[in-house]
């Protein structure tokens, strides 16, 4: 009987590890999108809002707010937010490069642009060749 306690004991240390990783990880994003939107000049809270919080991803990548409703439509969400992911990357004086980046390694390229050097450009936003 002891035996069966050990293993179940075991079992559920092994099972709550990646819940603890997961918990980790998402925290640590949720960090590193407030840095963001503080960089962008927009308030860290936004990130807590579901919605809102696209709406105010769409506000600093420079497109307009009614695009959200545009990501409640199947295909175009996926079209509209690559669009708003390279104008994103490019406010922050990044390349389409970056912005591949931003949406296939996000758990890399969102730490980068929050922790890094990366200033927010705004409306100023050109090519980022152009920018020092």
């Amino acid at each position: 009987m002891n035996e069966d306690v050990a293993v179940g004991a075991a079992t559920a240390g092994i099972a709550l590890l990646p819940l603890l990783v997961g918990l980790a990880v998402g925290l640590f994003m949720l960090v590193a999108s407030w840095k963001i939107f503080v960089k962008a000049g927009q308030p860290g809270w936004a990130v807590l809002i579901p919605l809102y919080n696209t709406y105010v991803f769409l506000k600093i990548a420079g497109k307009p707010g009614w695009w959200l409703i545009l990501f409640f439509i199947p295909l175009a969400n996926i079209i509209v937010a690559i669009i708003a992911t390279v104008a994103f990357a490019v406010r922050f004086g990044k390349g389409a490069g970056f912005a591949v980046g931003l949406i296939f390694l996000p758990i890399i390229f969102l730490p980068i642009l929050a922790f890094g050097q990366a200033q927010y450009l705004g409306d100023g936003a050109g090519s980022p060749a152009a920018t020092p």
